[in-house]
């Protein structure tokens, strides 16, 4: 048999892992080369998992010029362009739409995600225009969407408490069904980190890469 068919385009929204840019929440805990490093361990983990989703095509959606290096390749890079976060994601979803039968965003603040997680959205697509995944901060880390109006995500609160049902809401005016997936969690302040570090170690995440960079030493 031959290889599959795309379904879908699994864009994973990253930017390069600076120190000083990246992860910025986390620089108290870890300094800023530490969150950085980090950083770029997340995105690695997220990585490995979407170029082993057999269904998919991985796409990176980066604000700016990706180095080299960073992971491996070849890379299907595509701009996000410029505005907010809604203007990005439904420029890079609706490029992805274009081409395949749905379109997965990713963020890379959710290191173990695993491939559960995305055949349940992809499951959820056989009866919702839209699948969320929540996070426990009320955004969310996957919306997969089968199909997309124009400025669907227009002037929503992004990175707030009620960024999940307010994206929802909007979606259900515009006639989109929706479904949710299991929740997860983001890491993003240093709180988080204790936690991600008890899930590694209980063996109920895996994420090789994070795991290596939590033992590098701190500051």
């Amino acid at each position: 048999m031959g290889p599959m068919t795309p379904e879908a385009a699994l864009c994973v929204f990253a930017k390069p892992p600076r120190a000083g840019e990246a992860k910025t929440r986390l620089t108290p805990a870890l300094g800023a080369e530490g969150a950085a490093r980090l950083a770029r361990a997340f995105l690695q983990d997220t990585w490995a998992l979407v170029t082993r989703i057999p269904w998919a095509v991985p796409v990176l959606a980066s604000p700016g010029p990706w180095p080299e290096g960073l992971l491996p390749g070849p890379l299907e890079v595509w701009p996000q362009g410029e505005g907010d976060l809604g203007a990005r994601m439904e420029r890079v979803l609706r490029r992805a739409l274009e081409r395949y039968p749905a379109a997965i965003a990713l963020g890379a603040d959710s290191p173990g995600l695993s491939p559960e997680h995305l055949e349940a959205a992809r499951a959820g697509l056989a009866h919702a225009d839209a699948v969320f995944g929540p996070s426990e901060d009320g955004g969310f880390y996957l919306l997969a969407l089968r199909r997309l109006p124009l400025g669907a995500f227009e002037n929503l609160p992004w990175s707030q408490a009620h960024t999940l049902e307010s994206t929802e809401a909007r979606l259900v005016s515009l006639g989109l069904t929706v479904a949710r997936v299991a929740p997860f969690f983001d890491v993003d302040v240093p709180e988080d980190l204790a936690r991600l570090e008890a899930e590694l170690a209980s063996g109920r995440l895996r994420a090789p890469a994070t795991e290596a960079a939590l033992r590098e030493p701190r500051r």
